[in-house]
């Protein structure tokens, strides 16, 4: 396998448990210096809300991914390949145009901190870093969707089965 493919199939899986790991380590350290020592950072508040929020804009391009975002599908079961593969086509186009107008209005944020130099209270650093979270995720989301737009217009063209994801129940 190569890199590249092994990047494309893992990235939002191993940049989710750095993040992880990030939030729940220093949350635990935070916790014991607050019981233990009676002393808190305002450093540590700031590593565990940024790394949430990273956790949560990179969750979702994998969600986009996995076709695991919320949705309600009771009238897929009723519908053959091809016309489940339009509805999922019209929903991905939807989400692109959203995710697109989405990633201009992000950036522009993060162009504005950029321009006059805005830093976090506690870190001290360029609140550039924890602004590009969200047009990450979105440059993320629109990857994911052009990957399964050119997945479904393949079931489309087929007529095979589309892909719906993992179920999380059944």
């Amino acid at each position: 396998m190569t890199l590249l493919r092994r990047i494309d199939q893992d990235a939002e899986r191993w940049l989710l448990l750095v993040f992880y790991v990030m939030l729940v380590a220093t949350m635990a350290i935070e916790v014991l210096r607050r019981e233990i020592f009676a002393y808190s950072s305002i450093w540590g508040e700031e590593i565990v809300r940024y790394s949430f929020i990273y956790l949560a804009w990179i969750g979702a391009a994998a969600a986009v991914k996995e076709r695991g975002h919320i949705r309600i599908d009771v009238l897929m079961h009723y519908l053959g390949p091809r016309p489940k593969a339009a509805l999922y086509i019209f929903g991905d186009l939807v989400m692109l145009v959203v995710a697109v107008i989405a990633l201009y209005w992000s950036y522009e944020t993060v162009h504005v901190s950029a321009k006059f130099g805005s830093v976090s209270h506690g870190l001290r650093i360029s609140m550039v870093w924890f602004l590009l979270a969200v047009p990450v995720g979105f440059a993320l989301m629109i990857w994911r969707l052009l990957q399964s737009l050119r997945r479904d217009f393949r079931s489309l063209r087929d007529g095979t089965p589309v892909y719906e994801g993992d179920k999380l129940f059944d």
